[in-house]
């Protein structure tokens, strides 16, 4: 804000700067031009005295030579002029008095100028209230996020600039504090489980070490009894097998939140941004990318979550294919639009094919790789909550991972 302010102090004094000098140089040209008849005059007056003819038209500010003819009338004209005694005859010269042109002139540049500096003027105070006043509000509420500070809203713009963005920043702020309670959720009821876990397992460990200790030191004399303390044992394996398997069921459970707002929307909508954000992208990598035709449609579904997942393919294309090409696809099955992802250098085995959507599961490919295993999870997921589904082909060393969409019918 004080740079911009530094800025329009520095334009204001430039423009009067600019004002001052327009108006000394327009008056010292007005008054060399107003000058210009009594220079013209002298020149006919020493024409006249060589005996020369001269005449008014070759003079451009001089209108009429007239001489005296007795008459009272003689110096009545709606003109300027002068009376000039040349070589004993009186002469009435008149001439152009341009000065009030060149005023009216000076009155109307200075109101010109005034304008346009208002002009710009008040173009930089409404940059100055609508555009960078809001952005000075909003440049502290990234560091406040980063700070994990999420507890004050931000206050709502009206301006049409940075509406979308602050309703943006201030959903972001939302997100972060529902995935922050969601955290602490998590962490709570996983200690919950761990103490839950530790003393459901400490029972039946308990009596295993007690049955094997009196096994091992021939308590039980009786074949019965060793055989019932077995059996015990067993029980209690048994009991601590049905809690681990319940551990491992609750592990393969979901743990990520997938919110899809399923509506209308046209299939170009996606592509379009694909389109725009990828075109750019694959010409910095300097892979081929292209789209081919197709008709839009009405689709139903998460235009977003639709277009979330096709990044990700997109994304995982660009990590494990060749860098040659990449190409998508459209076709028609039933009631379904298929958009299919091509890539070019596939080498994913064909027997691992059948997990690439497993979550946290990478393939023999990825060693050299970053990631985490769940971009073509997150896409599964995100497909099956729209209705849709997705699937992947390996043909002639390229990867097809195909997205089947609903038509809103």
């Amino acid at each position: 804000m004080k740079s911009f302010d530094r800025i329009t102090a520095v334009f204001l004094v430039l423009m009067a700067a600019f004002f001052l000098t327009m108006n000394i140089v327009l008056l010292r040209q007005n008054g060399s031009i107003s000058a210009l008849y009594k220079i013209e005059a002298n020149r006919i007056e020493q024409e006249l005295l060589k005996g020369r003819q001269v005449s008014a038209e070759d003079y451009p500010n001089i209108i009429g030579i007239y001489e005296y003819d007795g008459s009272d009338s003689f110096y009545d004209s709606g003109n300027e002029y002068l009376i000039r005694k040349i070589d004993g005859t009186v002469y009435r010269i008149e001439y152009r008095d341009t000065s009030d042109d060149r005023g009216r002139l000076l009155i109307a540049a200075n109101i010109v100028l005034a304008a346009f500096t208002l002009i710009i003027l008040a173009v930089l105070i409404y940059i100055r209230q609508r555009i960078l006043k809001p952005f000075n509000e909003l440049s502290s509420m990234p560091e406040q996020l980063s700070k994990k500070n999420l507890v004050i809203p931000m206050k709502e713009h009206r301006s049409r600039f940075f509406g979308k963005f602050v309703w943006g920043l201030d959903m972001l702020r939302q997100e972060l504090e529902h995935s922050r309670k969601k955290g602490l959720e998590y962490a709570r009821n996983e200690k919950t489980f761990l103490l839950s876990l530790s003393h459901d397992i400490k029972t039946p460990l308990a009596a295993i070490k007690l049955y094997s200790k009196a096994l091992s030191k021939g308590i039980y004399t009786s074949t019965e009894k060793q055989l019932s303390a077995a059996e015990s044992i067993n029980e209690k394996a048994d009991e601590i097998e049905r809690i681990v398997n319940e551990l491992s069921s609750n592990l393969s459970e979901d743990v990520l939140d997938f919110e899809v707002n399923c509506s209308e929307f046209y299939l170009s909508e996606v592509i379009d941004r694909i389109k725009k954000y990828y075109t750019d992208k694959m010409a910095v990598t300097g892979t081929s990318f292209c789209i081919s035709e197709y008709s839009s449609c009405l689709l139903r579904g998460d235009a977003d979550r639709l277009e979330e997942v096709l990044q990700n393919i997109i994304e995982n294309a660009m990590k494990y294919g060749d860098g040659d090409r990449i190409s998508l696809s459209f076709s028609d099955e039933e009631d379904c639009r298929l958009i299919t992802v091509t890539n070019t250098g596939c080498t994913l085995p064909d027997k691992e094919l059948p997990h690439i959507f497993d979550s946290f599961w990478r393939g023999s490919n990825a060693d050299k790789q970053q990631g985490s295993g769940l971009g073509l999870y997150i896409c599964r997921r995100l497909m099956e909550l729209m209705g849709g589904s997705i699937y992947a082909e390996i043909s002639s060393g390229c990867m097809n991972i195909t997205a089947v969409c609903p038509k809103q019918v």
